[in-house]
């Protein structure tokens, strides 16, 4: 089988890295791709979103399934895209339709979906330009701190939570009046604040069956201690310790079967993962997003406790015969540490020479933003490389990820000392 992986970062890489190992996989293409998933596949120069270049491709190097690691080709429609064409139309593509993908695109759809559904989630109200001032007095009728989200996509830059009323007034009429987000928005959903501790749960589904995946917690704050800017994500660890089974069989039948079921009613096409953002209040969970792919850094934390092949899961997913599958999941735990360059998530520079990949052995060096600049490997990106370890607990694996991570350097490189500093 020939297949192409769309996407440029950590997440791709992993994918690469999982793909490349099936004796199903017969060639590897990732568009664009980057320095290190060079050596594991072709890369192509295409653009994830530059749908007839991605078209040319597929059928120049007959490729038989298409692998959508990022949102923007899901939310823009590329499964749609592949389905309507007739030389495309057999190709199988893991990822939603746009219908499906909307839970991601739209905030407000999300939302929706889960009243719909009866799937538990804050409570919340839409407002747009026009519906301003009753979003001021909404605002004012809640407590701190007060929850603001883009309803479209922002590069994960959208969702404000501020402590002071003014404030969160004030940045409401940036957003609607003065496009903060730019279209991202022009709708926006207050919500209510939920205290607890959070989590994602992965789930693939080929829209009837589903299987769930290794849970995983990522950590989003440029400092340590969960403080300063958000970031893409500065590390993860799977499982998560706290998630036990009592736990997860809550999880699974409040709100992953809910939504697999949901989808099905509403003839949502949905053939890929569903990544639920969870937040646990007591001993509840509830929902705080959905995305409607992997996420990263958690894909470089899961994706290697899965013991199944994953050409056989995806293709199951593609055929609508998920269920036959058996999922084996390495008992292991997994940390997964970022290193950034310096001024990430704000202004940085590219292009610092990458010293020490070669020398590692004992960890997964998964490539998020790096090119190749001659013969050296060198920086591209805010987030630049993903290390990731396996330990009989995530104490010992976040050990050897930073033992790996002293033997690598670039100019002004950065990563978070305390990964796994609340579990």
């Amino acid at each position: 089988m020939n297949i192409l992986v769309l996407g440029s970062g950590g997440r791709e890489h992993a994918f690469a890295t999982q793909l490349a190992k099936s004796p199903q996989c017969d060639a590897l293409f990732v568009a664009p791709g980057n320095a290190g998933t060079r050596e594991l596949a072709t890369n192509l120069p295409i653009a994830v979103t530059d749908f007839n270049a991605i078209k040319e491709a597929v059928l120049q190097h007959a490729i038989d399934m298409v692998v959508v690691g990022p949102e923007d080709p899901l939310v823009q429609g590329i499964y749609d895209f592949f389905k309507a064409d007739q030389d495309l139309n057999k190709v199988m593509v893991i990822g939603p339709s746009a219908q499906g993908a909307e839970l991601e695109g739209s905030k407000e759809r999300a939302k929706e979906f889960m009243a719909a559904h009866q799937i538990p989630t804050a409570a919340y109200q839409s407002f747009t330009a026009k519906t301003l001032a009753q979003g001021k007095a909404f605002l004012a009728t809640m407590n701190p701190p007060y929850v603001l989200k883009a309803d479209g996509l922002a590069a994960g830059k959208g969702v404000l939570i501020l402590d002071n009323l003014l404030e969160a007034q004030q940045e409401l009429e940036l957003m609607l009046a003065k496009a903060k987000f730019g279209k991202a928005s022009e709708k926006v959903v207050v919500e209510a604040f939920l205290s607890g501790i959070e989590l994602s749960v992965f789930v693939l589904t080929d829209g009837t069956s589903y299987k769930v995946l290794p849970t995983a917690k990522d950590y989003k704050r440029i400092g340590e201690a969960d403080q300063g800017l958000n970031t893409g994500g500065m590390g993860a660890i799977s499982p998560v310790p706290f998630a036990d089974q009592a736990f997860m069989e809550k999880i699974e039948t409040r709100i992953v079967k809910p939504t697999v079921d949901g989808l099905k009613k509403e003839g949502i096409i949905y053939e890929g993962f569903v990544f639920i953002g969870l937040i646990k209040v007591g001993d509840d969970p509830f929902v705080i997003e959905y995305n409607v792919r992997m996420g990263d850094p958690e894909t470089e934390a899961v994706l290697p406790r899965i013991k199944t092949d994953l050409v056989t899961l995806l293709a199951a997913t593609a055929q609508k015969t998920l269920s036959a599958v058996t999922l084996e999941i390495d008992e292991r735990a997994a940390a997964t540490i970022m290193a950034v360059s310096g001024g990430y998530p704000e202004a940085y520079e590219k292009g610092k020479v990458i010293d020490g990949l070669s020398q590692n052995q004992e960890a997964l060096v998964f490539h998020a933003g790096t090119t190749d600049d001659g013969p050296n490997v060198v920086t591209n990106g805010g987030r630049v490389l993903a290390v990731t370890s396996l330990d009989k607990d995530f104490r010992e694996a976040i050990k050897k990820s930073y033992q790996t991570l002293e033997q690598i350097s670039f100019d002004k490189m950065y990563f978070r000392r305390d990964i796994g500093f609340d579990l």
